[in-house]
């Protein structure tokens, strides 16, 4: 498989390298290893990045493009491998979108092992980290790379004729592919990234490229409870769908009030003891159950695994217990629906902390929710959507104690001021964390830091 990357690079000989973060680099260092006298042009808006790593100082063969102009004249390149962090929401890429590719398109052009992909609007981390989970302890050589953090580069000289690989793909790293994985699970699709992408359209059609380019011997996972997953859904050869409505699968899982459904047959029992909360992770386990069907195996012995799961980072996270008040962290909840199944999951919830990014999304079904709820007794906002939507439940008449936060520390400070001993409190934004943060990570431990100190 590298040599057939690497003879695809060699071929051409005006590359870019656009955008030099983690999976930037290690392309970088990949093409290094092989080809170390090949002539590449490194373009990235960060004006400090030779400061930031002084060692490309050292390599001759190297050219670079660096700030604001860094995405002007790409029809120059004869193949830009693109990261997937570089935003072309106001590109017109038409001129040059052929010899755009990535990681995941050479990857997945010349793979010779078994890939799993995982994509979806929410979920996709837990998703991918649970069959990967899951497949470990059936002792399959496994690996998990991807969006989860991990730049599939830096996992092929791991790679052998057995490997199965895990990848979670978001829509930047769909964007431009031109193959698609031998198992392919789209879990949902909501309205998000609007900030990133031409129209919700262009967004939807990103993902679904997960299907795209699939052979008659690939195999295909569809979510169809969201609404939008639905109304895309192309059923054809060896396709598997879940949902909750029974009409809509033909050949899948049904969930039902006491579990999951394969075939008429009880394959989960909802009353289990796992991990992972939730009726909406429900959906997850659905997924990752169709795959281990698909490759034949025991089921009995995958639900042990699921229920032995733990949750990832900053998903529905227990941070602990201080001062008589438990604390999740779900920054990963960047969208309304997101907020809801958390404050529908957890245990006990009296206070939320919600408010990020404007992204221009929908915010009254979590509106509309907060004022129905009685669970909730203060809502913390934190700006620029949580004062959108405080000043939108004071004009419905809201009787929550609804507080505006300055900041993190503000926010945590509040949650201890208001929430009693035995109650619970949690972080579940509904919106991006990019006005304050680098990334929900950024976010989240920001929130785990304030609980501690404070």
């Amino acid at each position: 498989m590298i040599n057939n990357i690497i003879n695809h690079i060699s071929s051409f000989n005006n590359v870019l390298i656009l955008g030099y973060g983690r999976e930037g680099k290690s392309t970088y260092n990949l093409i290094r290893k092989y080809l170390k006298d090949k002539k590449l042009v490194i373009a990235d808006s960060n004006e400090q990045l030779l400061e930031n790593n002084p060692e490309l100082k050292n390599d001759s063969n190297l050219s670079f493009v660096l700030g604001k102009k860094y995405l002007e004249n790409l029809d120059n390149y004869d193949l830009i491998i693109k990261s997937p962090g570089v935003n072309f929401k106001f590109i017109d890429y038409s001129k040059f979108e052929n010899k755009i590719t990535s990681q995941i398109d050479l990857f997945l052009k010349y793979s010779t092992c078994t890939t799993i992909g995982v994509t979806g609007t929410k979920g996709k981390s837990t998703t991918s980290s649970l069959i990967y989970h899951i497949l470990k302890n059936m002792h399959k050589n496994v690996i998990l790379a991807g969006n989860i953090g991990i730049p599939v580069f830096e996992e092929l000289d791991n790679i052998k004729e057995d490997t199965i690989f895990v990848i979670e793909l978001s829509c930047h790293q769909l964007k431009f592919i031109s193959s698609s994985p031998n198992i392919s699970v789209l879990l949902n699709i909501y309205e998000e990234h609007l900030d990133l992408y031409k129209s919700f359209l262009d967004y939807k059609l990103a993902k679904l490229n997960i299907f795209k380019y699939q052979k008659d011997s690939d195999y295909s996972i569809w979510g169809l409870d969201s609404p939008d997953s639905f109304d895309c859904f192309k059923e054809k050869l060896n396709t598997y769908e879940f949902s909750t409505d029974d009409k809509k699968v033909n050949n899948g899982i049904i969930i039902k009030e006491n579990g999951l459904y394969l075939n008429d047959n009880l394959v989960y029992e909802k009353t289990r003891k796992r991990n992972l909360l939730g009726d909406h992770n429900l959906y997850n386990i659905a997924a990752a159950l169709l795959v281990c069907n698909i490759l034949k195996l025991d089921l009995t012995k995958v639900c042990d695994y699921i229920d032995s799961f733990h949750p990832l980072e900053h998903r529905m996270e227990k941070v602990g217990t201080y001062k008589g008040i438990t604390f999740y962290n779900d920054s990963i909840a960047t969208i309304p629906s997101a907020t809801i199944n958390c404050i529908e999951s957890v245990p006990n919830v009296k206070t939320v902390i919600i408010g990020g990014m404007n992204r221009g999304l929908d915010l009254s079904s979590l509106i509309d929710y907060l004022l129905k709820d009685k669970k909730i007794r203060t809502c913390i906002f934190l700006k620029e959507t949580g004062y959108i939507i405080k000043e939108q439940l004071e004009k419905k008449g809201c009787k929550k104690i609804l507080i505006n936060a300055i900041d993190m520390k503000d926010a945590v400070l509040n949650a201890y001021k208001y929430t009693k001993e035995g109650e619970t409190c949690v972080l579940s934004p509904a919106a991006a964390s990019y006005n304050v943060y680098k990334n929900f990570e950024e976010r989240g431990k920001d929130y785990k830091r304030w609980i501690k100190e404070l």
